[in-house]
């Protein structure tokens, strides 16, 4: 299978509701643009996005834009611009996309979703791999704008003591009144913890729907998980409450019926690494055979259990954890998160993708 499809979707919620979704989160941007609103890019998996929507600030995730470019077609030029400018091909993919983008694309007309907005501030919350740091060294020179870089330690899951949440939680504090005094924001507390308690909801969610694949015959597979738009973007929202609680009821149904994703499920594989965006139709390439991906490791990333009474710790937490779930572990912790996983959702075999990025 060479040539570029999509993914065929049997969800009647993300058939119907996610591009309205993903459609909505990038109208906001251009939105809070023509309004004044500040535009902040920030990384993925962190406490700063609950913080950005309880003071009325818009989040943007230059890194989540470079799936969105993969799945439109829009990479390809990135790719080409970041090459001219001298950009390895052997360097991570998000990188050499985001910043082919915001290098030159940025400006052309046309874009898909109207484009990623520029951005009013830059926030590099610490944490996370060095080409995900780089991206915002790299936009600081090219956007005249406020930067601020927050420190995170990196530090192993099993790890993580009394110590580093309260350093953590010191650079969130710091990070918040700088925000303040740049936009004029107010962070209110009360609007925080009301953020905090959608957050862990959608959490909870999207953990009861991860475990109801664990089911004979699995009730949807990998294709499907572009519903993760929702846990990188939307973190704090009740449109995220909303649409998980929607795909949560349609796979319960399913499960229920015991429905799965291919009428005769042979074998059930497990899918290692970042999907393949610019061509999701591979995760079902198996199904003609009687296979399933029904398991992968980066849907772990997106789910940390938080106490809404103690908001900013909470956050401050998930900035600490949030990539030590999936990507800045030992050989060991991944080991067994793999093993893990392959005895919960009873796997037959292991897709082990290798791509140059996360």
């Amino acid at each position: 299978m060479s040539e570029r499809r999509s993914s065929k979707k049997r969800l009647k919620t993300t058939r119907e509701l996610l591009w309205q979704v993903i459609n909505d989160y990038y109208e906001e941007g251009l939105q809070a643009k023509c309004e004044g609103r500040p535009v902040v890019w920030i990384p993925p998996m962190n406490g700063v996005i609950e913080a950005l929507y309880t003071m009325g600030l818009y989040p943007a995730f230059p890194e989540n834009w470079s799936p969105v470019c993969a799945a439109t077609g829009l990479a390809a030029r990135n790719f080409d611009v970041s090459e001219e400018l001298g950009y390895s091909r052997d360097l991570c993919g998000y990188l050499r996309n985001i910043v082919g983008y915001f290098s030159r694309t940025i400006d052309e007309p046309d874009l898909p979703l109207g484009g990623l907005p520029k951005p009013d501030i830059l926030v590099a919350f610490g944490g996370g791999c060095s080409p995900a740091m780089k991206i915002f060294q790299i936009a600081s020179c090219r956007f005249d704008v406020p930067t601020f870089v927050a420190d995170l330690p990196q530090v192993a899951l099993e790890e993580i003591n009394e110590s580093h949440v309260k350093y953590a939680l010191y650079e969130l504090e710091r990070l918040c009144a700088w925000l303040q005094e740049q936009t004029g924001a107010k962070l209110d507390m009360d609007r925080l913890q009301h953020v905090v308690e959608l957050s862990d909801r959608a959490c909870e969610l999207w953990d009861e729907i991860m475990a109801m694949r664990q089911a004979k015959p699995a009730p949807f597979s990998a294709a499907e998980i572009g519903i993760m738009f929702v846990m990188v973007t939307r973190q704090g929202t009740q449109q995220a409450v909303d649409f998980l609680e929607a795909v949560r009821d349609e796979v319960a149904e399913k499960v229920e019926r015991k429905e799965g994703v291919i009428p005769d499920e042979r074998f059930r594989l497990f899918w290692d690494n970042i999907p393949p965006w610019y061509n999701m139709g591979l995760l079902n390439y198996p199904e003609q055979y009687g296979g399933v991906v029904v398991a992968e490791t980066y849907s772990a990333a997106w789910s940390w259990r938080m106490d809404p009474s103690n908001a900013m710790r909470s956050l401050a937490m998930k900035s600490l954890v949030s990539y030590p779930l999936v990507s800045c572990v030992s050989l060991q912790a991944r080991s067994d998160l793999v093993l893990k996983a392959c005895r919960e959702y009873h796997i037959d075999g292991a897709i082990l993708h290798s791509n140059k990025s996360c």
